[in-house]
Formats: C-alpha cells, sequence, structure tokens
C-alpha cells in the first residue's frame, strides 16, 4: 500500500493535542510553586521537563524494541490521520498482507503515543522558552539564562527531525542511533539547567576533575556503541559470555559493521549484512564495557575515599549504576534479550550521564567560586 511518507495535514491537531497534554503539568506544577521565588518555579519546571525526557527515551527505547518503529509508516501522522482511529482500514489492510510484519494496531499505537509525548515535551519547552524570556526582562532574580530554555527548545526540533528521519528512512541505523544520543543530550542539557538553578557545589581536585571528564565521554561513546548493537538488532549474536560463540576472538567482520551511512540489514556491498558483522558489533561494545565498568567502579572507591559529604552521593550512584549497567547488560545476553533488561540498560545509560552531568556541573560551579575569591 503507497504511503505519503510527509503529510503535514494531521500536524496541526497532533500539535493541538500535544499542547493541552503539556499544558496539565506545566499548569500544575507552576500553580504548586505559585508562592514561591521565580528561580524556585523555574528549577521545578525543569525537573519536570528532565522526568518527562528521560521517559521519552525510555518509551522511544521501547517503540524500538517492539518494533513498532514503522507502526505508522508516514509522519508525523498515521496515513494522513492523527490517531490509529482513523487509520483503522489502512492498518488493518497492512496487517492482514504482513501479519507480522512492521505494521500492526497495537504496534501503531505504540508509535503514535510516542510522538504525542514528544509532541507534549515539545509544547512544554516552547512554552518554558517563552516564559523564561519575559521572565528574563523582568529581572526575576535567580533565574537561570533564558538561553537555556532557548538551547533546549533547539534541540528538541532538532530531535524531531531525526524522530521525522527514523520513519521516513525506514529506521536507518546510523539516524536511530544518532536520535537516540539526542535524547541523552536532552538529558545533559536539563540536568545541567537543574544544577544551575542550585547553589549546591561539589569541589573536586584537577586530576580528579580531568578523570570525571574523561569518564563522561567514555560513558557517550559507548552509550553511542551500544545504541549501534540494538539499531543494527546485534545482541543476540553472543549469546554466550564471557566468551562469544564459544571463543575469546569470534570470527569478525568490521568492515561491514561499521560501515555507518547504509541500509537496516545491508552492507555496504548492497548485500545482506553478514553475521560476522553483526559479531563485530556486539563484541565492540562488549570490550569497551569491561573499560566503562572498570572506570566507573575506579572513580566511585576514589569518591567514597574522599569522606566529602558533597561527594559521597555521587560516589554511591556511580557505583549502583555500574552495577546495575552489568547485570541488565548480562541479562540481555544469557535470557535472550527480554525487554524489561534492555529498558534497564537503556535507562542505565541515560542515568549516568546525567549523574555524571551534575557532577561535573557542580564541580565547575565550585571551581568558579573559588576564583572569584582570589
Amino acid at each position: 500500500m503507497n504511503t505519503t511518507l510527509y503529510d503535514l495535514s494531521p500536524a496541526l491537531r497532533l500539535l493541538m493535542l500535544g499542547g493541552t497534554i503539556a499544558l496539565v503539568p506545566f499548569g500544575w506544577t507552576w500553580w504548586r510553586q505559585g508562592a514561591q521565588p521565580a528561580a524556585r518555579r523555574w528549577r521545578a519546571i525543569t525537573v519536570l521537563t528532565l522526568f518527562l525526557t528521560f521517559d521519552l527515551v525510555l518509551f522511544g527505547a521501547f517503540t524500538r524494541l517492539t518494533d513498532s518503529g514503522l507502526g505508522c509508516p508516514d509522519w508525523p501522522g498515521c496515513y494522513g490521520n492523527s490517531s490509529p482511529f482513523g487509520a483503522h482500514a489502512e492498518i488493518g489492510a497492512a496487517e492482514g498482507a504482513m501479519p507480522t510484519g512492521p505494521v500492526t494496531q497495537s504496534k501503531a499505537w505504540i508509535e503514535m503515543v510516542h510522538r504525542y509525548i514528544a509532541t507534549a515535551l515539545g509544547a512544554l519547552i516552547t512554552a518554558s522558552m517563552i516564559a523564561s524570556w519575559v521572565t528574563h526582562r523582568r529581572r526575576a532574580e535567580g533565574t537561570p539564562s533564558p538561553w537555556w530554555a532557548t538551547a533546549t527548545f533547539v534541540w528538541v526540533c532538532v530531535q524531531g527531525l531525526f524522530g521525522a528521519l527514523t520513519v521516513t528512512m525506514k529506521l536507518y541505523p546510523a539516524i536511530v542511533t544518532l536520535h537516540l544520543l539526542g535524547g541523552y543530550l536532552g538529558l545533559v542539557l536539563l540536568t545541567a539547567q537543574v544544577q544551575v538553578a542550585s547553589p549546591r557545589r561539589a569541589t573536586l581536585t584537577p586530576g580528579l576533575h580531568r578523570a570525571a571528564w574523561g569518564l563522561f565521554a567514555l560513558v557517550v561513546l559507548q552509550s553511542a556503541l551500544g545504541g549501534w548493537v540494538s539499531t543494527n538488532y546485534a545482541v543476540l549474536a553472543c549469546s554466550d559470555f564471557p566468551s562469544c560463540q564459544g571463543s575469546w576472538w569470534p570470527v569478525m567482520d568490521f568492515d561491514h559493521g561499521y560501515t555507518i551511512w547504509r541500509d537496516l540489514g545491508m552492507g555496504h556491498d548492497g548485500r545482506l549484512l553478514p553475521f560476522e558483522a553483526l559479531t563485530a558489533i556486539h563484541y565492540t561494545h562488549r570490550l569497551a564495557a569491561y573499560v566503562v565498568l572498570t572506570g566507573m567502579a575506579a572513580f566511585a572507591w576514589v569518591l567514597l575515599r574522599r569522606d566529602d559529604a558533597a561527594l559521597r552521593p555521587f560516589g554511591l550512584a556511580v557505583a549502583g549504576l555500574a552495577a546495575w549497567q552489568l547485570a541488565s547488560g548480562l541479562s540481555n545476553v544469557v535470557l535472550g534479550w527480554p525487554l524489561a533488561a534492555a529498558l534497564a540498560h537503556t535507562g542505565g545509560a541515560g542515568a549516568t550521564i546525567a549523574v555524571l552531568t551534575a557532577l561535573l556541573v557542580r564541580a565547575q560551579a565550585a571551581a568558579a567560586a573559588t576564583a572569584a575569591t582570589h
């Protein structure tokens, strides 16, 4: 069945729906904080936006892991409608032609709910940006720079573009991976804003500060490798641990596996992606995991040994997340990629990035305060 990939006719209805959904948490949070200073209200709104962004990242992973990314094969609506209700006949015909294909009633709803949440988040971020500039012009004391909200608005627009490309380019692995990393970038932006609005500080030695940045870079790289594993469906290429296919160095095809710009399931030569390429994708992520987990454990140990009340929560968080990622990663391999473990692993990566972002922002604030006193 032919489907126009870009059909903007339902866009206005989606925007109205997203705005209505966003108005509820925004209005409730603003009302609850009405008696508080403007800075306190903005921190509450930012925490709410951060929470919804984390939820959206997880629901995006759920959409991908349930093979619902093409549940509605056009964008932004579903067969030109704003909900699967209006596309019932088209979805039924596609499901009848391919009962196990990408388009089913349940997959269409999963995909559209993901779009509804994304639209609501976009509306919330847009409202926050407008309100932040209004508050800034009124010179409300203690409020963060409105450029933070503006950067977040730009981010959500770019994420919307990647969301559209994910559908119209038929789950192109590079686009899907960038979309996931974009979700993590949103967590970085919003976590930083929450910390900027807070007076709390954390002092790191220069060496430990560099180590924190190095660990942050490793976690982001590992998240990209994990996204590449997931978007290429390479999790089950190695179903044993710690070896892979009974070998410590299985046959791998890095050339095809790490050709970035290619269709899903296809190599750079236009043929089906060889299994050895999937093995290379999986095993690279596993080897990098050893480095990252060792780094997280060592970093947590150093933070806890400093006996600093400001650093202890971060040491415990990094240690706990390292254990969480190890357990969820192993579960994906030995239990055959269960949905709960896959979602836990994605969420753990996002939480680790957020925790390290919070630490780095607090450390930077402490360093700036120290420099200002000298």
